[in-house]
């Protein structure tokens, strides 16, 4: 059988991370910043094709040039999605302390932070089936690009910002994996299969 066309991955991959913010990060108020920025198409989807982590990097540094160099008002923040690499949790954690040093030699600290999600997200001392990581498990791992001004922004304008954590997870709690499942999300490993990765 013949691979599907790059662009075809691209459409699956960004379709389903569409869906996510759609229906969880907004339908569930998971932030309450990201609605604004969402319907004045001020999102940035880029799907990596790397299979390397060294080719991520590229892309990743790529990414954060582009972002620094824009207005925020066309792009606001971008959503690196690479579905070919990282996808064990563990090494995608690991590749976080890379990213954040990509910021720093790119002279952006201060400037772009990058927040992180993955499928099979796990906060430190929970279990991997707490329903607690769900408020980052995202159908693809995911490197997102932030502006702190931003962010500082947002967060300056909503009460009680440092309280959305714990609202998060309240609100997942309530909601318990079969309710995730139910909107559609992405599914833990004991549930059934996630997304396939584009081209699988």
């Amino acid at each position: 059988m013949n691979a599907r066309p790059p662009g075809l991955e691209h459409d699956s991959a960004t379709a389903a991370t569409r869906a996510w913010v759609e229906r969880a990060i907004i339908g569930l108020n998971l932030c309450p910043f990201a609605k604004a920025v969402y319907l004045k198409d001020q999102v940035r989807f880029v799907v990596s094709e790397a299979r390397s982590a060294g080719a991520l990097l590229d892309d990743l540094e790529a990414e954060l040039r582009s972002l620094s160099h824009v207005a925020a008002e066309a792009v606001d923040t971008t959503l690196l999605i690479h579905p070919h690499v990282l996808n064990d949790f563990l090494d995608y954690n690991d590749f976080l302390d890379v990213a954040d040093a990509a910021v720093e030699r790119l002279g952006l600290a201060g400037v772009i932070q990058v927040a992180s999600f993955h499928p099979d997200y796990q906060f430190a001392g929970t279990r991997p089936d707490d329903v607690t990581n769900f408020t980052n498990r995202s159908p693809y791992p995911i490197l997102h690009l932030l502006r702190e001004a931003s962010v500082d922004s947002a967060v300056a304008a909503f009460p009680d910002a440092e309280l959305i954590y714990q609202r998060n997870t309240d609100t997942m709690r309530r909601l318990g994996v079969v309710g995730w499942v139910a909107l559609g999300l992405p599914q833990p490993p004991s549930f059934g299969s996630r997304p396939p990765a584009p081209g699988s």
